[in-house]
């Protein structure tokens, strides 16, 4: 059974960085070289929303970012990492990990606050 567990998640003050990781076990590297990754949020009263998705090998993200995060992946550990910049306030919220768009992670929550 695939597991999917995020990690990196705290609190951090407005202007901070932050770096999730999404550790996917019990696969095989060439499964995990090959499938699509992704990173969601969901503030609370909010719907979960896309972050960051890494499809086919490419990465995309969503529009509202202005390209302060980074979505990547570590082949050697076999983690997808969201780097995340310049946080905001509004950046608050819980990060899931998304796997093979069929698999998620528990969440780690982050708080942008000062």
């Amino acid at each position: 059974q695939v597991q999917v567990l995020e990690s990196g998640g705290g609190q951090v003050q407005p202007g901070g960085s932050l770096k999730l990781s999404c550790k996917v076990s019990r696969i095989i590297t060439s499964v995990f070289n090959s499938k699509d990754y992704a990173w969601y949020r969901q503030a609370p009263g909010k719907q979960r929303e896309l972050v960051a998705a890494i499809t086919r090998g490419r990465t995309s993200y969503a529009d509202s970012l202005e390209g302060r995060f980074t979505i990547s992946r570590d082949f050697a550990k076999k983690t997808v990492d969201l780097r995340m910049n310049d946080l905001k306030p509004e950046d608050t919220a819980v990060y899931f990990c998304n796997y093979d768009r069929d698999y998620w992670g528990q969440g780690t929550q982050v708080i942008v606050a000062s």
